[in-house]
């Protein structure tokens, strides 16, 4: 299973915002935990259903969310 499989979005589960799979952990909220700091052993201690590759499934989705075209009118 590739990092991007893991994360799904279902609009019964969190109102559509992706999610990682089999959860109901939004990616948003492992982003924002990563950002105020939280190291992954402490975030898979906090969530033990989840595991380092979940996290790492958040950040490549970011990444991938992150990079697209900006098409600016001139």
């Amino acid at each position: 299973m590739s990092l991007l499989e893991r994360i799904v979005v279902d609009h019964a589960v969190a109102h559509g915002r992706p999610v990682i799979r089999g959860t109901r952990v939004r990616v948003a909220d492992v982003l924002a935990l990563l950002a105020a700091g939280a190291p992954e052993s402490e975030i898979v201690q906090d969530y033990p259903y989840l595991t380092v590759d979940d996290i790492r499934a958040c950040l490549a989705y970011a990444a991938a969310q992150a990079d697209h075209a900006v098409i600016v009118a001139s």
